[in-house]
């Protein structure tokens, strides 16, 4: 009778119901976002391949340098070509005879 009888309490009670439920979304929330975003932190003290930072130092590229390759360039005479899409021929496409493409490479 008294189990009864506080289970039905419980039941009617809208904290209960309600504000325990969210009480739990809020501080498991809290847990997990601290996980995911110790994550990022990680990431960045991961160290990399000595030989492989050494290939990416050699190749540094700036923009000031690609553009000093490419401002000497003429730009009148493009020509806009659409690409093909998936189920076209590349080479019909583009003004190009694929006959003449099969007997060069041969």
């Amino acid at each position: 009778m008294f189990t009864h009888a506080v289970t039905r309490a419980l039941r009617k009670s809208k904290t209960l119901r309600y504000g325990v439920p969210m009480l739990l979304l809020v501080v498991g929330g809290s847990f997990g976002l601290r996980e995911f975003s110790q994550i990022r932190y990680d990431a960045v003290k991961i160290k990399i391949d000595p030989e492989l930072e050494k290939k990416l130092k050699m190749n540094k590229m700036s923009l000031e340098s690609e553009y000093e390759k490419i401002k000497d360039s003429a730009f009148d005479d493009w020509k806009n070509i659409r690409g093909p899409r998936p189920w076209e021929d590349p080479d019909l496409l583009q003004g190009r005879n694929p006959e003449f493409l099969k007997t060069k490479a041969t």
